[in-house]
């Protein structure tokens, strides 16, 4: 998922290339945020049908990938919601064991570096399996994509494959070992 809605995003643009980057033996689905309320614990017992759907395509994913853009040097709002609905209700978080991998595209040189670093701290509390390398952060971003949010930089493309073939290798190390997803 995208932590960013707009249509053509950098951050859009890296899940899209990440997706067409996915070997013949996976799939990478995309899911959309857009129609996720702003978190209100008076619906933990009755969710609306969107976070349901969030929920249940979490809980069926092998691994998740996050997509965040750096706003204020954190992730964005967007990303954040999501990532608290589905943690909900207390004790029913969808996130729990599953392994996850995270990248970023901003602007500004550090690239994502601090918004990746609130993810892992979040990856913690939540009791998820972060890949730790590679690490994609790609900074200047403008520079990297084109006017349609597409990658266009080789290096980048680079390493969001070897991200890619890294998080699908984790993910089959940890169920290899009966650690992380719980789906088998």
């Amino acid at each position: 998922m995208a932590g960013s809605l707009r249509k053509n995003s950098f951050n859009r643009g890296a899940l899209k290339f990440a997706q067409q980057s996915v070997p013949s033996n996976a799939t990478l689905e995309i899911i959309e945020l857009g129609d996720i309320p702003l978190y209100n614990q008076d619906f933990d017992l009755q969710m609306p049908p969107p976070v349901l759907n969030l929920k249940a395509k979490i809980e069926s994913a092998d691994a998740i990938l996050l997509v965040t853009p750096e706003y204020n040097h954190s992730i964005s709002g967007v990303l954040k919601n999501a990532i608290d609905w589905a943690s909900r209700p207390y004790g029913k978080s969808s996130w729990d064991s599953k392994p996850v991998a995270a990248i970023g595209a901003s602007s500004g040189t550090f690239g994502t570096a601090r918004a990746q670093a609130h993810l892992r701290q979040i990856f913690g509390t939540l009791n998820m399996y972060p890949l730790n390398r590679p690490q994609v952060m790609i900074s200047n971003s403008a520079e990297k994509f084109d006017a349609n949010g597409n990658l266009t930089d080789e290096v980048t493309k680079e390493k969001i494959r070897e991200l890619v073939a890294a998080l699908i290798e984790w993910t089959a190390r940890l169920n290899k070992n009966n650690i992380g997803s719980k789906k088998k």
